[in-house]
């Protein structure tokens, strides 16, 4: 190991160290692997923890084998010396648990949320190298518009299996890190590209920009989770979440890393078909079937042979036509509509919903046998107010795009412009985002957005009457305390896979008290049990 000298990490020793590091990152890695954010950063983070713990053990006096505490004295050391306000708080037993009420990197953290991957890195690979394993979980960031930092440090590899988080190992002395969001995101996407790219560019056969994903969220990283087990099979998808969420993405997302990314996606919408053309949209029809059909029509079944057909809004298909795509599923046959010749599919079904299919089925409006055939492996794409950490993200990459598209110099969104975006509940999730964004971005003179273009009513509302007055300050303070107490509430379910008494004992309550306050908010601990 090299030797440092012991000095004060300052903020100007820290970005010395940091550009040489990063200097010395970008060899290592290349000018390619460089347009990946999260993964350059994670790395620049690998590379320097050695220097910031080396300068921080000569102050400590440290040498040889350090124990958990001590290990927590250096991360906190080396955060608190560059500027944060990092403390140690209770823990269980093999985890370390910060908080923090100051970014190092002061407010830029919130325009550049990547920045906490370095975090995790350097807590991660000095607990490695340490400890041989460390998982490190980012519970709560102030870049993503949390009041606090919340970092919790597994070194237990056991007691942490099931547990969220970015995993860091000493292989042989060689520090590496395991499944992370942004290796496996890059995998998917890399795939993605492939297949609705030609010729190396980055865009598809239509002219427009190759599908992206952002997946900073434990929810998003879940879902592409199981889109990487279940794509190179057979299994039936069934993709569920409010609209604009981006269930077409995962649905394409599942197409190319299957074996029939080769084949044809073929994507409809079954809610903007009519529903006296709905069978035949889907299974074609014979010449002379009904009036106006001159010709035999080929459908999206046989469009889609040897490929994926995608079914967004399924549960809108009327109940005769819901009986042809069991048949379909059970026996992978069908007729054309006005014919007598069975036809084989060989199609991938994925199905999606913005609905509470279970309600419907529960309605008899929709097959529950066909629910069944559909729902082999369930996909929720949570709307983005509940994965905050993926805002950011998608606010940079839609800003990104935007700039491109317009052939303009790249805008950021200013102070005032991300209190907007946070503070906003995005009813219309990635849809309405890009509107705005756009909007904002076109009506923006400078490189600094500093008010998003939101609708007079969306602001207003808000706003919980503020501009108007006609709520009082203690209604306010109120709705503010509610929300806020909802969300630490999911916030710990997520974490906790929906385990109520694990939350009580996580939040200092009762069991009983947690469920007043599940029925207060109208929250189903159900929904956030893993299956």
């Amino acid at each position: 190991m090299e030797k440092y000298s012991a000095y004060e990490l300052s903020p100007v020793a820290f970005l010395q160290t940091f550009a040489a590091q990063s200097f010395r990152a970008a060899k290592h890695l290349g000018c390619a692997h460089c347009e990946d954010d999260l993964g350059y950063i994670e790395h620049i983070g690998l590379t320097a923890g050695p220097c910031f713990e080396a300068i921080c053990r000569q102050q400590m006096g440290l040498t040889g084998p350090i124990d958990v505490n001590q290990y927590a004295d250096i991360i906190l050391r080396i955060k608190n010396q560059i500027g944060g306000n990092f403390s140690r708080t209770s823990s269980e037993p093999g985890t370390v648990r910060v908080v923090n009420n100051r970014c190092p990197f002061g407010e830029v953290v919130k325009e550049a949320p990547e920045l906490c991957r370095m975090t995790s890195s350097v807590f991660g690979g000095i607990a490695a190298r340490n400890f041989g394993y460390a998982k490190v979980e980012l519970r709560r960031r102030i870049a993503t518009g949390d009041h606090a930092c919340e970092v919790c440090i597994y070194t237990d590899r056991e007691g942490s299996r099931d547990l969220p988080g970015d995993e860091y190992h000493n292989e042989d002395g060689k520090l590496v890190s395991h499944a992370t969001s942004a290796e496996l995101r890059v995998r998917v996407e890399e795939q993605m590209h492939k297949v609705w790219c030609v010729g190396g560019k980055d865009t598809d056969t239509r002219g427009t920009r190759g599908p992206k994903i952002v997946a900073e969220s434990a929810a998003m990283r879940r879902a592409l989770e199981a889109v990487e087990i279940v794509a190179p099979t057979t299994a039936t998808v069934f993709i569920s979440g409010e609209t604009g969420v981006g269930k077409e993405i995962v649905a394409r997302a599942v197409h190319a890393l299957s074996p029939r990314s080769g084949r044809e996606f073929v994507a409809v919408n079954a809610g903007a078909i009519s529903e006296n053309l709905v069978e035949s949209a889907l299974f074609g029809h014979e010449k002379g079937a009904f009036t106006g059909a001159c010709d035999v029509h080929h459908g999206l079944f046989e469009r889609a042979e040897r490929g994926t057909l995608f079914l967004d809004e399924i549960d809108c298909l009327p109940l005769s036509a819901q009986a042809k795509l069991l048949r379909v599923l059970q026996e992978g046959e069908f007729e054309r509509v006005g014919g007598h010749q069975t036809l084989r599919a060989d199609v991938r079904i994925i199905a999606a919903t913005n609905r509470n299919i279970e309600k419907r089925v529960e309605a008899e409006e929709f097959r529950r046998d066909l629910y069944y055939r559909l729902n082999v492996v369930p996909i929720c794409i949570p709307p983005i107010r509940e994965r905050r950490e993926d805002l950011n993200a998608l606010v940079h990459h839609i800003l990104r795009e935007i700039a491109e598209k317009y052939r303009q110099s790249r805008k950021v969104l200013g102070e005032r412009a991300w209190n907007q975006v946070n503070a906003y509940s995005w009813p219309g999730n990635v849809r309405e985002l890009e509107n705005v964004l756009e909007r904002s971005f076109l009506f923006s003179s400078g490189p600094i957005i500093e008010s998003t273009q939101l609708n007079r009513e969306e602001t207003i509302s808000d706003s919980a009457g503020l501009v108007s007055g006609e709520v009082n300050l203690r209604e306010i303070t109120k709705r503010a305390a509610m929300n806020t107490e909802k969300e630490v509430i999911q916030a710990a379910l997520e974490r906790l896979s929906g385990n109520v008494s694990a939350v009580a004992r996580n939040m200092g309550i009762s069991p009983r008290a947690v469920h007043q306050k599940l029925r207060k908010h109208a929250i189903d601990p159900q929904e956030y049990r893993r299956r």
